[in-house]
């Protein structure tokens, strides 16, 4: 390790104690940023990476509701405003009941960069709680988001922070947060993302991540003069990212073979084709099963308690959750000839699966880059919100492709190495810290 990374990285545990996902967001970032800014010291001398280390604000507030039994039960609230310098803050509330502060700092620390690659005009925040929302009737789940809303309502608003759907929060939640929103503030303003297509959401956004890191594949296999056309896919996952990757990428002449979720993963060789998707979103949309179905219903293989990455494949979509493949996983999948990946999840690969990609010289898209779609279609509504006019089908899905296309750019531009490899971990976190650190310069020490 660089003594300079080693020395900050150890400022920063000393400051954010028992955050190991947080540390490791800032660590692989500071990798690539401290010899950038010993090079440009500026940046060095307005302490810009200690800056953006630190949330401008951090809210944690208590969540009481009441259960179909009557019961009282109590949860936490966070949000994580950590960035601002670019526009307002901007990214997802996730409700699992791994939620805790070290996991939205580095949600929230990501965001930041990735918004910034977007180019579009939006800072970095996240936010969430320890609420579950599996087993919980709609009833449980609204009560639960309006005494959420009750509390952040105080903190956010269409032009300060405006929050967007995460693991655990999809388009149920976000309707009952916008309804508890408008009750309180007597407005309606595009204060959240996500929304329905009724009510001020807008057309591609379900789509945008898994569509985004299916069209930075694309990208990345270009210049190599390939495409997706052909390829076999693993994909972890079967929420809305995988699900939408599965879409975009039969679309494109590709074939994915896997699925998964928390209770292990499926493997079918003949391709999850559009009739075989429709059921998968049917199962875990309306149903909320499991995708061990999918074996019995199809009859593929099932392996319980297992990722799939052992699968010999072309391309790994990582579209479930953080660390999800560990150096092993690389190892496998790079022997059995995956040459690209391209993320759909926030950091699902361990520092040390990184290494592995960028020892082998495949294709390796990070989250920041690869898995952008969805916040910046998540600005393109903010903008239809703004200007109170909808957007067609296409003309969004035409803007994500823009903005994709413009993400991959950037990353070649900052992480294009003397041997001609694109070292787009390098490219990502350059590139997006670039803008975040220009604008914090001309708006002085604030």
């Amino acid at each position: 390790m660089d003594p300079k990374v080693g020395q900050f990285m150890a400022k920063i545990k000393a400051k954010n104690p028992a955050e190991p996902e947080f540390h490791q967001a800032v660590h692989e970032v500071a990798e690539s940023l401290i010899p950038f800014i010993e090079e440009n010291p500026k940046y060095k001398h307005a302490k810009i990476l200690e800056r953006i280390a630190e949330p401008e604000r951090v809210i944690l507030f208590r969540v009481p509701w009441i259960n179909d039994k009557g019961e009282v039960e109590i949860n936490r609230g966070f949000r994580i405003e950590m960035n601002s310098a670019i526009g307002p803050y901007k990214g997802g509330l996730r409700f699992h009941p791994t939620v805790n502060l070290g996991i939205l700092k580095f949600l929230a620390f990501e965001q930041v960069l990735k918004n910034s690659l977007t180019t579009l005009p939006m800072g970095g925040g996240k936010g969430g709680s320890d609420f579950d929302p599996k087993g919980k009737s709609d009833n449980e789940v609204m009560r639960f988001c309006q005494s959420f809303m009750t509390e952040l309502c105080r903190h956010i608003g269409p032009n300060t922070d405006v929050p967007a759907g995460d693991i655990g929060v999809g388009g149920r939640e976000i309707g009952f947060m916008f309804g508890q929103y408008k009750r309180i503030k007597n407005e309606f303003t595009g204060v959240l993302t996500g929304k329905g297509l009724e009510w001020g959401g807008s057309l591609i956004r379900p789509e945008a991540t898994g569509y985004g890191a299916v069209y930075f594949a694309e990208e990345m296999l270009k210049t190599k003069g390939d495409s997706l056309k052909g390829k076999v896919a693993a994909v972890s996952g079967s929420g809305n990212v995988a699900q939408f990757t599965v879409q975009k990428l039969t679309e494109l002449g590709g074939k994915a073979v896997t699925l998964s979720d928390s209770g292990g993963s499926i493997y079918d060789p003949d391709g999850i084709d559009a009739e075989k998707l429709a059921w998968v979103m049917n199962l875990k949309n309306i149903r909320r099963g499991r995708i061990k179905e999918y074996a019995d219903q199809f009859g593929c293989e099932y392996f319980e308690g297992k990722r799939p990455w052992h699968v010999k494949c072309d391309v790994a979509f990582p579209s479930a959750t953080e660390n999800e493949i560990s150096k092993e996983d690389a190892e496998i999948l790079i022997k059995n000839g995956c040459g690209v990946i391209s993320e759909g999840a926030n950091m699902p690969s361990t520092p040390d699966a990184i290494e592995v990609y960028l020892e082998s010289k495949i294709l390796y898209g990070p989250g920041k880059a690869a898995n952008a779609g969805g916040v910046a279609v998540s600005g393109l509504e903010m903008t239809q919100n703004s200007m109170r006019l909808p957007w067609s089908r296409e003309e969004v899905d035409s803007r994500l492709q823009t903005i994709m296309k413009n993400i991959h750019q950037t990353c070649v531009d900052f992480g294009k190495e003397s041997n001609n490899y694109v070292n787009y971990v390098n490219g990502a976190n350059i590139g997006g810290f670039v803008k975040v650190a220009d604008a914090m310069i001309a708006q002085g020490v604030v």
